[in-house]
């Protein structure tokens, strides 16, 4: 069983080829998820005829290398620029095939006129040839329409594309451009058609599927559709070019209140049994509450969902709920208890903990009291995000360098010249003209930072070029006697100021950055002292940086930390058996030594809480067997094993679970605390799960006057909720989205990103079974 203390024997030749398998086929995959979309359109019109390939090493079958290999002529290209291979193999001609794709095997049988692109009518203009298609030589360049001679039986209205006329014995010698112009090109399709039914009255349309087939496409595209709630309208069924889709396929159309009706009853209450069921099997459970206080977009009204984190680490769909806007303590105290009612029935004590987000904490605390076995918290996601508010309005760094940077940014915006002079320097420095984002004067910056921040983005990204502009001549011309530009020219010139910029600037994206970890870690209750004593090592090294009193920080993070601070981390952070560390006779023994002496004392009481009156001794008696004995060595070991996440290429533990199982399996001798640790270690620190798109907010807003509407718009939300948590999904899809496009606005810097991803091996080194090494709280 491997140690905890020290890294695990890894032969360093092992690891490199190991990442750079992975490298190779994260690259293979991004290739072909470009291709695919300039398949579809969405891309490079080369990728038609370049194929990502994956070479793989004949002695292991390891990946080796990625290659693009034409379609054409076979050949195979390094992929390291896709874009120069296609101009050098393709629109040079290299390529052998590429204008004689069409020459072999050409069918005497009527062509679809569908195929073929319009023809080349001869004027002395020269047409440039399309972006999306490759160049074709001379030779082959699309004629004219030949004159179809009437004493001749019925043959094809036009010749291949790619065939030459001297190839085409049914093309005549004189070329004829149709009246009606390129227009016309439509007509003698149908006319064509007309001709091909004529002489085949009766011809096959082609194999049909079977009825068992139809019945599941459509269910699959029900599903689609359904789960997609929101983001694809119902109202695409009725899109002509999606109905003649689904006639190519040779399914039929589906009428949108099918999906309404019927079909959505049923999807739901397959849904709902699955749920109940997973609830009703679990011993206990936490539920989570998030949206009390998102503004939608069509006004201060928003959608509040209810989840259900389970012992087993899944998460499921309990309901969402339209409140019509900001709701008081005292209302969402009722609502809480209610759905604590809806889903506990008679037995409350399953409930064992709610998690919700930013209202007042008031309700969770009368809940707590009321119901003494309920550990209720506060969104640990919203205490990091609110750090940001804290320091703009406690630290004078923040309302200095505001100021500051808002007298640079609209004397910059609202003096045309100096913002001319701007752009010129910027097409030269940067390539592109600026705009720099201001903040509205109706914007309470004190409240919201967002936009202050997206300004010192811009600042910083040009700061080069403003000191130029402050020097160039027409600037010193246009603001001579202008009292406000010397002092922004002052400013700019300051190195003082953009250091204090900069440390402003690094400081909201440290937060931001931790913030979007948690978002996607989800970490546990027991995470939670580990996460703030990581906030205060980084703040510290930021004060350093900077040069920032150390002080006035550190008392604005304890006051935001005792505002979200639960006697339950504390707890769980000691029961958890992640945490257990190795003394120097070689047990593993619950960190106390981290602990203040009141949060010890927390301990004490929340375990006493916890338990009924009568166990209360026992489970004192039990905590301080734990405190001196721990766990075996061996199950301690096994329980903090971590492994290489492929994704992030981060350090996480290799089996989450097995911190629940040891309670219930190998410490079977501490019957009370374990009961008091099986509630605790699995309950989590924030209530983000299931993110509610803007789209599907609306759905349930845009129906909340419809008693039906409203009931249809919910079954759809719980449907789609339900299939993403069963998935494990717990990403947006606009971020998935906005990252495609950011794939695709570069092919090579795609690439690129692919490779820089990878952690470096210093980095790697450092999540390697790392001690936790924090001082008292």
């Amino acid at each position: 069983m491997a140690s905890t203390n020290s890294p695990p024997n890894i032969d360093s030749s092992e690891l490199t080829e190991d990442l750079a398998t992975k490298a190779l086929n994260k690259r293979y995959e991004c290739l072909v998820t470009v291709r695919t979309k300039a398949i579809k359109g969405k891309g490079a019109w080369y990728w038609a005829h370049l194929e990502p390939v994956l070479i793989r090493n004949p002695s292991n079958s390891l990946p080796k290398a990625v290659k693009l290999k034409c379609s054409l002529c076979d050949s195979v290209f390094s992929a390291s620029n896709p874009s120069r291979t296609a101009s050098e193999h393709l629109k040079r001609g290299t390529c052998p095939n590429l204008s004689s794709i069409s020459l072999s095997n050409v069918s005497a049988s009527p062509l679809p006129i569908s195929s073929i692109p319009s023809p080349t009518f001869h004027n002395h203009k020269k047409r440039s040839s399309p972006m999306n298609a490759p160049i074709l030589t001379s030779s082959y360049q699309v004629h004219s329409l030949a004159m179809i001679e009437p004493t001749r039986s019925y043959a094809p209205l036009i010749s291949s594309p790619r065939t030459p006329v001297a190839q085409n014995p049914r093309l005549s010698q004189h070329q004829l451009v149709l009246s009606g112009g390129k227009d016309d090109l439509g007509a003698l399709e149908m006319l064509e058609n007309s001709v091909k039914k004529l002489k085949s009255p009766h011809a096959s349309p082609g194999p049909r599927l079977s009825k068992e087939q139809i019945d599941s496409a459509i269910e699959l595209l029900t599903d689609w559709l359904i789960e997609s709630c929101g983001s694809v309208s119902l109202s695409c069924l009725e899109h002509p070019k999606f109905k003649a889709l689904l006639s190519q396929l040779g399914l039929p159309s589906i009428p949108r209140t099918d999906i309404l009706g019927a079909r959505l009853d049923s999807k739901f209450e397959e849904a709902k049994a699955d749920s109940e069921a997973r609830i009703r099997d679990a011993a206990s459970f936490q539920i989570a509450s998030d949206g009390w206080k998102n503004k939608n977009c069509c006004g201060e009204e928003s959608v509040v969902k209810f989840m259900v984190n389970l012992p087993n680490g899944s998460t499921v769909f309990q309901k969402a709920l339209f409140t019509g806007g900001l709701v008081s303590s005292k209302y969402a105290e009722e609502v809480i208890l209610d759905t604590v009612n809806e889903i506990c029935g008679s037995d409350l004590q399953k409930c064992v903990g709610i998690i919700a987000d930013k209202y007042k904490a008031k309700a969770l605390r009368n809940l707590e009291i009321k119901y003494h076995w309920m550990v209720n918290l506060s969104c640990q996601l919203q205490g990091f995000i609110s750090l940001i508010k804290d320091f703009n309005k406690e630290l004078p760094l923040f309302r200095v360098v505001t100021e500051n940077c808002l007298k640079v940014a609209n004397f910059v915006s609202t003096k045309s010249q100096v913002r001319n002079c701007l752009n010129k320097y910027k097409v030269q420095e940067l390539e592109g003209h600026l705009l720099f984002h201001v903040p509205s004067p109706n914007c309470d910056t004190s409240k919201n930072f967002s936009p202050v921040y997206a300004m010192l983005d811009d600042l910083l990204s040009c700061a080069h070029v403003l000191q130029l502009v402050v020097l160039d001549e027409s600037y010193k011309l246009a603001c001579m006697e202008d009292s406000l530009a010397t002092e922004v020219s002052s400013l700019i010139q300051n190195e003082r100021f953009w250091d204090e910029v900069e440390a402003v600037n690094s400081f909201v994206k440290m937060i931001r950055g931790m913030t979007r970890e948690i978002e996607a870690e989800r970490p546990l209750i027991g995470q939670c002292l580990p996460l703030w004593e990581e906030l205060r090592s980084k703040v510290k090294e930021w004060c350093a940086k900077y040069s920032i009193a150390e002080e006035p920080v550190e008392k604005i993070i304890e006051k935001r930390f005792r505002k979200n601070y639960h006697p339950a981390w504390s707890a769980a952070f000691i029961l958890d058996p992640l945490y257990l560390r190795r003394d120097i006779n070689g047990k593993y023994l619950p960190p106390f030594k981290c602990l203040s002496q009141e949060q010890e004392k927390d301990v004490d009481s929340l375990v006493n809480r916890l338990v009924s009156r009568e166990e209360a001794h026992v489970a004192f008696m039990e905590l301080m067997k734990w405190r001196s004995e721990g766990l075996d060595p061996l199950y301690a070991q096994a329980v903090q094993v971590k492994q290489r996440d492929p994704l992030t290429g981060k350090m996480k533990i290799a089996n989450p679970q097995s911190r629940r199982l040891v309670w219930e399996t190998c410490l079977s001798e501490f019957k009370t605390l374990a009961k008091v640790a099986l509630r605790l270690i699995f309950l989590h620190s924030t209530s983000c799960g299931y993110k509610c798109k803007c789209s599907i907010m609306n759905l349930v807003c845009s129906h909340r006057h419809s008693r039906v509407g409203l009931e249809k718009a919910q079954k759809m939300v719980f449907v789609a909720a339900h299939a993403k948590l069963e998935r494990g999904d717990f990403s947006n899809e606009g971020d998935k989205d906005a990252e495609l496009f950011s794939m695709a606005d570069g092919e090579n810097d795609m690439l690129n990103e692919v490779f820089s991803d990878a952690p470096s091996m210093k980095e790697k080194e450092k999540d390697n079974y790392t001690d936790l090494n924090m001082k008292p709280l």
